[in-house]
């Protein structure tokens, strides 16, 4: 049981590690740092948004417009770190 909750704990690292991504280079989109005419790179962005969305989108339906400013990557990033550390201090020392 304890090798599922370390595949749980490895797979919320690498969900943050792809929002973060995916916030980087929708940056670099907004200031023309990279050209979504790049197949690779419009590939990647395909990917990450696709990867990303379905647990962004209701954090931003929730959350009131706050101009150009998207926080929702932060407050996911912020979620998924609380359910890790659940699992690490109350699930995991329980498991045998």
């Amino acid at each position: 049981m304890r090798a599922v909750l370390d595949i749980v704990i490895i797979v919320l690292d690498l969900y943050v590690w792809l929002l973060i991504a995916s916030a980087i280079l929708s940056w670099l989109i907004a200031f023309n740092v990279v050209n979504t005419r790049n197949q690779f790179v419009s590939a990647v962005a395909e990917f990450l948004y696709r990867i990303t969305e379905p647990l962004l989108a209701p954090i931003r339906n929730f959350l009131p417009s706050l101009g150009g400013l998207d926080i929702s990557p932060i407050i996911l990033i912020l979620l998924i770190m609380f359910i890790e550390r659940v699992i690490l201090y109350y699930i995991y020392p329980n498991v045998i």
